[in-house]
């Protein structure tokens, strides 16, 4: 353990506030939705014990509650708020919005289940679905991630001044309790300055926001927020080094685990990169030569970092606890996207497997790998679990 830190047992919501609360996050509008609750439930503890300064904004829906983000974001100060599933859904329009207005906001989802039907499982469909909408997309794979990848999302966030989205999946990491180091607040505030962006919504500085533009202006607006997201990439490497200088823990943008040699890689998302991560040591022990490839940014999607990990090797096995009609998983078809033109790049296999929070154990897993280097992919999603 670091010697500036402390080891705690919580559950992964709980450490996502832990990281809040060290981030210093000075506005909170919230709406509660299952299973996001305990991370705000959390927070207001910490200020009920005058262990934390913030003003929690309680808002008749999670569309109101991101539309306070964005205020309070304007006026230049550090902002956070958590959802899930439907509540997510609801806040759609004004996530292009937050985007838009450059607003850095840190939002933190449970990936749930949407409907319908009804459900409260892990399933990252929720998220992905505004993959589209200018947000940075962070998954992390467990709570001490989750804590790590807040902070990490404020430092990039304010420097590229773009809104980003922290995701783990519902109960298999939200309510599972492990051991996390929490840093200590000197570290912290080593790593994050204090919040100051360039323009602001202040009398004395005498801007504005939401007026309505010509269309060149709007031209100019959408291709500098496109240079930003582009500009992410090198600046999440950057934050994440820095944090393996102060705290010893790294994740990177990708991981890259035991591909050396492989004849086939998992890619994945999530929690699900632990079970992944398992069944390869599984199966190098027992002579088959497979890697993982854990997918952690998805927004801005590391394209050079995936086809570097992927190239030479002959078979990508996609495994996607998310589903889009009509196309399959989202990570598969992002991965066919990145890797065309690639002069050595693998067959890549799209497996649908867990959605819905089905499980997948890692003798299961083990057989599709084996299956999946007999045989050529299938001409569309193949579902699994």
């Amino acid at each position: 353990m670091n010697e500036r830190s402390s080891r705690i047992l919580v559950n992964g919501n709980h450490a996502v506030a832990y990281g809040v609360k060290l981030a210093q996050a000075q506005v909170v509008p919230v709406y509660p939705i299952t299973p996001q609750t305990p991370i705000v439930e959390k927070i207001s503890e910490f200020q009920a014990a005058g262990e934390m300064v913030v003003e929690l904004m309680t808002a008749e829906s999670e569309h109101s509650a991101m539309s306070a983000c964005i205020t309070a974001s304007l006026t230049g100060v550090r902002v956070f708020t958590a959802t899930a599933s439907q509540g997510l859904m609801l806040m759609h329009e004004m996530l292009h919005y937050a985007s838009g207005a450059r607003a850095p906001i840190v939002m933190f989802n449970v990936n749930r289940t949407i409907g319908s039907p009804w459900g409260f499982w892990p399933d990252q469909t929720d998220s992905l679905a505004q993959r589209d909408t200018g947000w940075i997309q962070y998954y992390c794979e467990n709570g001490q991630e989750s804590l790590d990848t807040v902070l990490q999302a404020y430092r990039v966030a304010e420097k590229v001044l773009l809104p980003a989205m922290v995701m783990h999946e519902a109960f298999y990491v939200s309510h599972a309790l492990e051991g996390v180091e929490v840093p200590d607040q000197e570290v912290v505030d080593q790593y994050l300055p204090v919040f100051d962006p360039p323009h602001r919504l202040d009398p004395d500085i005498g801007e504005s926001w939401g007026n309505t533009v010509g269309q060149e202006m709007f031209y100019r607006h959408r291709r500098d927020l496109g240079l930003a997201m582009e500009s992410a990439i090198e600046v999440a490497e950057e934050a994440d080094a820095e944090w393996r200088k102060l705290t010893g823990r790294s994740y990177g943008i990708v991981e890259q685990y035991r591909c050396e040699g492989a004849e086939l890689v998992i890619a994945t998302m999530g929690s699900m990169a632990g079970t992944a991560r398992e069944t390869v040591d599984n199966l190098r022990d027992a002579g088959l030569p497979v890697g993982l490839l854990k997918v952690k940014l998805f927004r801005p999607f590391p394209l050079a970092a995936v086809r570097r990990v992927l190239n030479g090797v002959p078979k990508v096995m996609v495994l996607d606890r998310n589903f889009a009609p009509g196309t399959g998983g989202f990570l598969h078809q992002e991965l066919k996207a990145a890797l065309y033109g690639l002069e050595q790049g693998p067959v890549v296999h799209g497996y649908l497997a867990g959605v819905g929070g089905t499980n997948v154990s890692p003798t299961v897993m083990a057989d599709w790998v084996r299956e999946a280097m007999a045989t050529q992919p299938a001409a569309g999603p193949v579902w699994k679990g």
